[in-house]
């Protein structure tokens, strides 16, 4: 019995020592940058400021692609890859061709935080996830407790892409199905929606729903959009997904109970019978500060999916391709 238990006790030492001196996997928190670089964040609001002031539409753009990286595989900066030999990414997938963008001002904040904190230090996935913070904050909206310390994919998957982006004529339950899939519920749903409350649509995304003679869409809205959107061609012609596409508030909300929803994703989220997202739709739409605050614990919730930690993929030198 003393050998069994003399035996137990040193295996446990030992597996103890293992786990002691195992690398650890870091956690995502707000501090992370306040030894590394505290200049990094700083680096990054600037450039994100200056290209908001250029365009508004930008922030709306930078946000739309945090979103984008972290549905698909986690938030790991993979739909800044360019295209491979060994692998096609996530750029011209469906949800991405020819609408994603801002990977310039990428660019331009990964050199401007290089510039501050040397090379190797700020990831492309921390830069998606504080630019869109900033991109908010520039638009109007509130700061909310961001979380870094992601490290970079090493590849990308454009069928990835296609399978997990939720698409604009999704119906509710498969709106909600796709968020539930990636740990999100209901009211992430809704609020993280309530991003389109900035920037603009393409008319491919919008022209069934503005033609559909049966959609519950306000006729004052389907006529300003079909003069915009043609019912052939102009799939690049574009319209404001709500009446203050410039001004990060709630108007998203507001819009969606007259059924002004331009997608037919967002006027899903309310049908104006109690069922769906209603309840939530009604609430933030009469609460402004109270979305701007709940917007924010959802984006932390977000961001928080997947994400690479400790040793795990690489801090890219260059956004666009893997370090050599």
């Amino acid at each position: 019995m003393a050998v069994l238990c003399s035996q137990f006790l040193a295996a446990l030492f030992s597996l103890t020592l293992a786990a002691f001196f195992a690398p650890s996997t870091a956690q995502l928190n707000p501090d992370y940058y306040d030894k590394l670089c505290p200049e990094a964040l700083s680096a990054i609001k600037k450039v994100v400021e200056e290209a908001v002031a250029r365009e508004p539409r930008m922030g709306a753009s930078l946000l739309r692609l945090h979103f984008h990286d972290c549905f698909v595989n986690g938030c790991d900066g993979s739909i800044l890859l360019d295209d491979t030999p060994t692998f096609t990414g996530e750029k011209t997938a469906a949800p991405n061709k020819n609408s994603a963008r801002g990977f310039e001002v990428v660019d331009q904040i990964k050199a401007a935080a290089d510039a501050a904190c040397g090379a190797g230090v700020v990831s492309c996935a921390d830069i998606l996830a504080v630019a869109a913070h900033d991109s908010v904050v520039a638009l109007g909206g509130r700061p909310y407790n961001l979380q870094v310390g992601r490290r970079d994919a090493l590849t990308a998957s454009k069928a990835a892409a296609n399978n997990d982006i939720p698409r604009p004529t999704f119906n509710f339950a498969a709106l909600l199905s796709n968020f539930q899939s990636h740990g999100l519920g209901l009211k992430d749903l809704v609020l993280l929606s309530g991003g389109h409350t900035v920037g603009l649509a393409r008319c491919t995304n919008f022209r069934s729903r503005v033609y559909n003679e049966t959609a519950n869409l306000d006729a004052s809205l389907a006529a300003s959009a079909r003069a915009v959107c043609p019912p052939a061609g102009g799939d690049d012609n574009l319209a404001p997904l709500d009446s203050t596409s410039t001004a990060f508030d709630a108007a998203y909300f507001r819009g969606l109970m007259k059924n002004r929803g331009l997608l037919h994703s967002d006027q899903q989220l309310y049908k104006g019978d109690g069922s769906g997202g209603d309840r939530y739709v009604k609430y933030y739409g009469e609460n402004g500060e109270a979305f701007w605050k709940d917007f924010g614990v959802s984006m932390v919730r977000m961001g928080n999916m997947g994400p690479l930690t400790g040793g795990n993929g690489q801090i890219r030198n260059n956004c666009r391709k893997v370090n050599s």
